[in-house]
C-alpha cells in the first residue's frame, strides 16, 4: 500500500483495467481511495460523524413542536417543506426507509407539516398523499403517537387516546410497568408523555383536517374491546378506568406526581440539552417542561431547543431536515477498527486523535442502568457527545476494541479506561448470559401490551449483535475462557437460526447479525469447522447476489422470505466478507464480493448508499448511516489483504484441542501486541 508524504495513504488510483488485475491489487487500490475519504472526514478534534437518516416524522414533528411551542419560523417552515416534498413518493405516499411501502402514520406527519407549510389540499401531491390516508383508514388508524400529536392542537379529541397518569412515577421499581420496565428510549419519552396527557393542552389549530377522516360521519370510531380474559382486553379496561381517574384524581397525589415528573425530566437532561440525545424524549420533555410552567427563556428551555439547531441538517439544496440522534461516538470507534484493519500504523496521527477523543468521551457516572446494577461502578461509552445517562454495552464494546488498536504516549491511560469498560460490560450481563444495548433483564413482554406502545418496540431485551460485540471484546481482552463469555458463547451458539444466520437487532437484519457474530465466535476460539459456523457461511454463500454483492431489504423484519434478499449495498457486502473472511473462507464467493465493492466504489473513495441499513426499531424505525458504506467496506477489504484481528499476533488461530467446551472454543486468547496487526501471512497474494 503506496503512502504519501504527510503518513496518509495515497489516493491515486492505477489505470490498470479491472480484467487484467487480480483480486489482491484491485482490493488494495479499492482500499487506498476509501482510506484516504475516510481521513478526510475526520474533524479537527478527532471524532467521525456521518449524518443520521431516518424518516420525515422527524421534520414534521419539529414543525409542529415549534408551532406549540409559538418560535416557528418562515424560513425553517420553508426549508423543511422543501425536503419533506423531495421524499414524497409518486403514489402520493411517505416511507420510513428508502425504497419502503408507504407508511399510515409517516404520510399522515408529512401532509400535515405541509399544510402548515401552506400547501393547497387540491394540489396534486396533497389529494394524491389525502386519497392514500383515507383508504388506509384515516387518521383513526394511525398509531398513538401521531394522534398525540393531532391533539395538542384539537384535531384529535385526547379522551381518545390511551391514558397516561404521571402516577406511574410512583410505581416501585419491583411492581409491573414500572417506569424501569421499559427501555431507556420508551422511558424517557413515556415520563414526559404522563405530563402531556395530565393537562391535555390545545392549541389553536390554523386548519381542519376534516379531509383525512376515512369517514367524516364518524371521524372517532371506538374499537372493539377485546374479551377480558385477554391480555389486550385486560389493557383496554384498565384504560378506560384511568379515563375516569383523570377526570377526578386524588388532587394532592397529581400535584406531587407531577413535580416528581418534571423534577425526573430536568435531572437527565444532558450537557447538550437534549435528553437521551435522541429526538422523541427531547420533544415531549420541552412540552411537558413547558406545560408546567417553564418559560421558554429559561435555561432548561433554551438549552433543550439549541440541542435541536445542533441536530438540524442544511442542504446545499436548501432543504431542511432533523437527525433523530447522532452518532459520533459510534462512527468513530468503527473509523477507528477500520483503519487499523486497513494497515494504518497503531502511532498514526488520525488513530491516535480518535483514541485521545473516545478517552475523554468516557462516561464516569452512574446513569438509570444503576437501578438495576446499583454496586457496579461506572464505566463505558455512550452512542452519542452527549448521554451520560445512557451509555450503552454495544458502544462501550466496539470502542474497547478500537483503543486495543491504537498505541498512545500515555498507554496506562488507555489501559485502565479499558479496564473499567470491561467490568462495566461484565457487570451488565443478563440472567441469560447474553447482553442488551443499555439495561439489564429488561425482557418483560407486558410493556408491549399497553395501549400506547404501538410506536416500536419498547423493551431491551439482549440480542445476537451486542452480545457478538461483547464476546468479540473479551476475547480480545483474554478472556475466551471466562465462565461469563462461555455463556455468552452458549446463548449465541442456542440463538442460531435454523437456516445457520442470526437475527440482527440494530442492523439489518440477518447478515448483519451473522456478520457480527461469526467473527465472535472466531475471536472466541470456535474452529472454523464448527457446524455453527459452517450453516452461516452455506447460508451467506446461498444469499449473496447475482452482482457479486449481498442486500438486505427492511421487509425481513416483518416477513421472513426476505431474510437475505435485497439490492446488494456496501456495508451489507461487507458484513457478509467480515464473516467469511472471519471463517478462513477463500476463492470465488469472496473474491467476487470483493470485485463488487471495487466496481461500484466511487471516485471520491465511498459508495453509494441510499438504502437503510440500520435499525433503531425493527420495522418500526430504520435508520441510514452515512459512514457505514465507507467504514466497514474499509474494514472488509483491509481484512481480505491482511488477515482479521481475530487471530493472535503470531498469525496461528486459537488452539480450540485444548479447551473443555462442548461447542470446541479455545483457551485464553493473548490480547494482541499494541500497534501490531495480525496477519495470517502477509497479503493475499492471486
Amino acid at each position: 500500500m503506496t503512502g504519501s508524504a504527510d503518513g496518509r495513504l495515497d489516493p491515486k488510483y492505477d489505470a490498470e483495467p479491472a480484467a487484467a488485475a487480480s483480486t489482491t491489487e484491485i482490493a488494495r487500490k479499492t482500499l487506498d481511495r476509501a482510506v484516504s475519504h475516510l481521513l478526510s472526514l475526520q474533524n479537527d478534534a478527532g471524532w467521525w460523524k456521518g449524518n443520521l437518516e431516518t424518516n420525515v416524522t422527524m421534520d414534521a414533528e419539529d414543525l409542529l413542536l415549534r408551532q406549540f411551542l409559538g418560535i416557528l419560523t418562515e424560513e425553517q417552515t420553508r426549508a423543511t417543506a422543501e425536503w419533506i416534498r423531495s421524499q414524497q413518493q409518486p403514489d402520493g405516499t411517505w416511507a420510513t426507509f428508502f425504497g419502503g411501502p408507504a407508511e399510515l402514520s409517516t404520510t399522515i406527519e408529512a401532509y400535515v407539516a405541509l399544510k402548515l407549510a401552506g400547501d393547497d389540499i387540491t394540489a396534486p401531491h396533497m389529494k394524491l398523499a389525502s386519497k392514500w390516508i383515507r383508504e388506509q383508514g384515516g387518521i383513526a388508524a394511525s398509531r398513538v403517537f401521531t394522534r398525540i400529536w393531532l391533539a395538542l392542537f384539537g384535531w384529535w379529541p385526547w379522551e381518545k387516546l390511551p391514558e397516561l397518569p404521571p402516577e406511574v412515577i410512583f410505581l416501585p421499581r419491583k411492581a409491573p410497568l414500572n417506569i424501569y420496565s421499559f427501555g431507556c428510549w420508551a422511558r424517557q419519552t413515556i415520563v414526559p408523555l404522563t405530563v402531556v396527557s395530565a393537562h391535555r393542552p390545545v392549541r389553536p389549530a390554523p386548519f381542519d383536517l376534516d379531509e383525512l377522516h376515512a369517514d367524516p360521519n364518524d371521524p372517532y370510531p371506538t374499537r372493539p374491546t377485546p374479551p377480558i380474559h385477554t391480555l389486550d382486553g385486560f389493557f383496554i379496561r384498565l384504560d378506560k378506568a384511568l379515563h375516569y381517574y383523570h377526570r377526578m384524581p386524588v388532587k394532592s397525589l397529581r400535584r406531587l406526581a407531577l413535580q416528581q415528573a418534571t423534577r425526573w425530566i430536568v435531572e437527565r437532561q444532558e450537557a447538550d440539552g437534549c435528553w437521551g440525545g435522541i429526538q422523541p424524549p427531547a420533544v415531549y420533555s420541552l412540552i411537558a417542561l413547558h406545560l408546567e410552567g417553564y418559560d421558554l427563556n429559561h435555561p432548561v428551555m433554551k438549552a433543550g431547543l439549541a440541542a435541536f439547531d445542533r441536530f438540524t441538517v442544511h442542504t446545499d439544496e436548501g432543504h431542511r431536515w432533523i437527525e433523530a440522534c447522532q452518532s459520533p461516538v459510534w462512527d468513530t470507534c468503527l473509523a477507528t477498527v477500520a483503519l487499523a484493519d486497513a494497515g494504518l500504523p497503531a502511532d498514526h496521527p488520525a488513530l491516535v486523535s480518535a483514541a485521545e477523543w473516545m478517552l475523554g468521551e468516557e462516561v464516569g457516572r452512574k446513569g438509570d442502568w444503576a437501578v438495576q446494577r446499583p454496586g457496579l461502578p461506572a464505566g463505558g461509552w455512550a452512542f452519542e457527545f452527549d448521554n451520560d445517562n445512557y451509555p450503552d454495552i454495544d458502544d462501550t464494546a466496539e470502542v474497547i476494541l478500537a483503543l486495543r488498536r491504537v498505541a498512545l504516549d500515555e498507554p496506562a491511560r488507555s489501559a485502565a479506561a479499558i479496564r473499567r469498560g470491561v467490568d462495566w460490560v461484565l457487570g451488565m450481563q443478563s440472567k441469560n448470559g447474553a447482553w442488551a444495548a443499555f439495561d439489564v433483564d429488561n425482557t418483560s413482554t407486558l410493556p408491549n401490551k399497553l395501549p400506547f406502545c404501538d410506536f416500536g418496540e419498547v423493551v431491551d431485551p439482549p440480542s445476537a449483535d451486542v452480545t457478538a460485540h461483547v464476546v468479540e471484546m473479551l476475547a480480545a481482552d483474554g478472556r475466551a475462557r471466562d465462565p461469563r463469555t462461555r455463556r455468552g458463547i452458549d446463548w449465541l451458539l442456542r440463538e442460531q437460526e435454523e437456516d445457520g444466520s442470526w437475527f440482527g437487532r440494530w442492523g439489518t437484519n440477518y447478515i448483519y447479525g451473522t456478520g457480527s457474530v461469526v467473527p465472535a465466535l472466531i475471536a472466541a476460539g470456535i474452529r472454523p469447522e464448527h457446524s455453527s459456523i459452517r450453516r452461516a457461511v452455506n447460508w451467506l454463500e446461498e444469499k449473496q447476489n447475482a452482482d457479486g454483492g449481498w442486500g438486505e431489504d427492511m421487509r425481513s423484519y416483518q416477513d421472513r422470505s426476505w431474510a437475505g434478499k435485497g439490492k446488494s449495498t456496501a456495508s451489507q457486502t461487507a458484513w457478509a466478507l467480515m464473516a467469511l473472511l472471519a471463517a478462513g473462507e477463500e476463492g470465488e464467493t469472496v473474491d467476487r464480493g470483493i470485485r463488487w465493492l471495487a466496481q461500484t466504489q466511487l471516485e471520491e473513495g465511498t459508495w453509494d448508499e441510499p438504502e437503510f441499513t440500520g435499525t433503531g426499531f425493527p420495522w418500526d424505525f430504520s435508520i441510514n448511516y452515512n459512514l457505514y458504506r465507507l467504514v466497514f467496506p474499509i474494514t472488509a477489504l483491509g481484512r481480505y489483504l491482511h488477515g482479521t484481528p481475530h487471530l493472535t499476533p503470531e498469525g496461528q488461530s486459537v488452539d480450540a484441542e485444548a479447551a473443555e467446551l462442548p461447542y470446541g472454543g479455545g483457551p485464553e486468547t493473548p490480547a494482541p501486541r499494541r500497534g501490531l496487526l495480525p496477519s495470517l501471512a502477509g497479503r493475499r497474494l492471486r
